[in-house]
């Protein structure tokens, strides 16, 4: 892949305002298919480890990834760009949509609809998920321990009940810890 970059702020600010039209329900797939496999302005090595950051950041993940690349590229400006691309557009459409979704909201249609789109939300997250474990096969920790690592992350949530926050401490942490061991100084 031959990695590209952004040519200017405005680019920077209508490349996020259309990743966050496209992100109802969690941006995460759209953001690694547009800014990796599109766009070609990160690798996935480089995406999933910015992921990682925006999301031990407080504050909405896609918001903090988009302030890291735009500043990455163009200090605190490109930041901002992305940031206003990521927030102006979605909130007209926002506003614009409580109006609507207040008259029609109790339509059994409209209900099973959006009940509908969790599931695919859940397989696009699902979907880029996978396609991001290929890092793994780069990562110091190799591909069967970061594989043992997500397993018991997931069950330790899905089934067990840890809380997000104890999850993110606890595997996060080790896995820092585990793969800074792993690195020659």
């Amino acid at each position: 892949m031959n990695k590209q970059r952004p040519q200017s702020l405005k680019e920077i600010f209508w490349r996020f305002s259309w990743l966050s039209l496209q992100g109802f329900g969690g941006v995460f797939p759209v953001a690694q298919r547009e800014l990796v496999e599109k766009y070609h302005w990160l690798t996935k090595e480089e995406f999933v480890e910015d992921w990682a950051v925006a999301q031990v950041m407080p504050g909405p993940n896609v918001v903090n990834l988009g302030l890291i690349i735009g500043s990455r590229f163009f200090g605190i400006k490109g930041g901002l760009a992305a940031l206003f691309g990521l927030i102006i557009f979605p909130f007209i459409l926002v506003i614009t949509l409580i109006f609507l979704y207040s008259s029609i909201s109790h339509n059994p249609h409209v209900i099973g609809g959006l009940r509908g789109m969790a599931a695919v939300t859940a397989g696009m997250i699902a979907g880029s998920s996978l396609k991001l474990a290929s890092t793994f096969k780069s990562h110091p920790l190799k591909s069967p321990l970061c594989w043992l690592i997500v397993i018991a992350c997931l069950i330790c949530v899905t089934y067990l009940k840890l809380q997000l926050i104890y999850a993110l401490l606890i595997f996060g942490l080790s896995t820092v810890y585990l793969t800074y061991k792993k690195i020659p100084s």
